[in-house]
This record gives C-alpha cells, structure tokens and sequence, in this order.
C-alpha cells in the first residue's frame, strides 16, 4: 500500500508527528476510509464548493507552510503526482525544510525535482526511484510531518557586534536590555531567542563570558562588556 511505504520513508527521517489525508468525501470516506483508520491518519475532508474545483491541495499547501513557520516540523513527506505542488516544494525548501514525494510513474519531471528525493510506489512489488513501474490506485492528498531536531544553542556573533553598537552611545557603556530587544528584532531577518535554544534574550546573554549583566527584568536589567566593568573595579 502507498501510504505504507509513504510511512517507511517518513519514520526514515525522524519522529513522525502528523499525519493528514485530504480528500472529499469520496475518497476519504468511501474509498480510503479502511486504510487511513488502519494507519491512524487525521482525515482532513474538503467539500467542492463548485464543480471540477479541488480545494484539498489549498488546504494541505496552507497546513504545511503553517507546521513549518510554527517551526513544529521541518521535514514533509507528501503522497502526489500532482504538479501543482512544485510551488509549495520550493517555497519550503527556500526556507530549509526537507520535501519527499511520493508518486506513481506519471508524476511529471517538475515535481521530481522540486523536491529533496522522489520514491515511484510500485504496488505489486518494492518501491524504488527509478521510472517505468505499472500505475497505482490515485491516493488522497497525504501529508506526513517529522519532528525537527532539537535546537543547539548558539552564541552568534552578531549579539555582541549590537551590544557593542548600542553601548558607544551611552557614557557608562550600559545597554538597557529591552533597548537591545528592539535593536534585534529590527534585523532583516528578526530575531527570536528560541531560535537559538534560549526562552530568553536575557538567558542568552547570560552565556557569553564577555557580557555581564545587572539589574532585574527588561526595563531595568542592563547589560555590558565585562571588559571595561574588571576594569573599572581594578
């Protein structure tokens, strides 16, 4: 069965978190309903709102980005032939998610590539990568979520690079720390403590040996380098 294999390559990757089908009540209810219970999928039903009109890769496109901004998984594997996810397959993988495919021979060259590995399912014997194997039964849309890997913690450079910035401009060279939130978060590309395997910009600080902090909470806590405060004390 496809969703089977579908299941091998995703527990490959890491721990499984999520696992959707999208379909209309067709597919989700009559024709695949035994094997999505088997395998323990959510349905994830769409209703045709008009005629020849599928909302379900609307809705497993959306999903998909919103599990990876969340950053609740990095890595997707998706049960299709369909070339209208090649877009999605980029836009995730712009961002640094892992795309796997599965699909039967027809799946149009585009989607292979857009994506990081394609598996061609072949239904009376082993799943391989290769063209040519006989056609499957169309599957619902599936989407299986892992689990991204723990976050290391970090100490970027660019944190002492702002605490240096900020502190030229003030006499005693103390920055206060909701001052240096701000200053952080105006980077292109923001910034998130969390990101770094830090709840706190201040528990981060807290670990470069070049940094000293006083004070309690964002408005009064400041912090400097240590540099000139051992100096001052000698």
């Amino acid at each position: 069965m496809v969703l089977e294999y579908a299941m091998r390559c995703a527990s490959a990757c890491g721990r499984v978190v999520q696992k959707r089908a999208y379909g209309n009540h067709t597919t989700l209810a009559n024709r695949w309903k035994d094997a999505l219970i088997q395998m323990a999928f959510a349905p994830c039903l769409q209703f045709q709102y008009a005629t020849g009109k599928n909302t379900s890769d609307i809705a497993l496109a959306l999903d998909a980005l919103e599990a990876f901004l969340e950053k609740r998984a990095d890595s997707f594997v998706i049960v299709t032939s369909d070339s209208d996810f090649v877009y999605l397959c980029h836009k995730l993988r712009e961002r640094g998610a892992a795309i796997h495919v599965v699909g039967e021979e027809k799946t149009p060259a585009g989607l292979r590539s857009a994506c990081d590995r394609f598996f061609e399912f072949i239904p009376t014997g082993p799943a391989k990568a290769a063209p040519n194997p006989p056609h499957f039964a169309p599957a619902p849309l599936a989407a299986v979520t892992v689990a991204p890997p723990p976050i290391v913690k970090k100490q970027p450079q660019f944190i002492l690079d702002a605490v240096l910035q900020l502190a030229a401009c003030t006499p005693d060279g103390k920055v206060n720390l909701s001052l240096l939130g701000s200053h952080l978060g105006k980077r292109p590309q923001g910034f998130k403590a969390k990101n770094y395997g830090y709840p706190k910009l201040i528990d981060m600080l807290r670990t470069y040996p070049s940094l000293r902090l006083s004070g309690q909470g964002d408005k009064t806590c400041t912090v400097r380098f240590a540099q000139k405060l051992d100096s001052q004390a000698a």
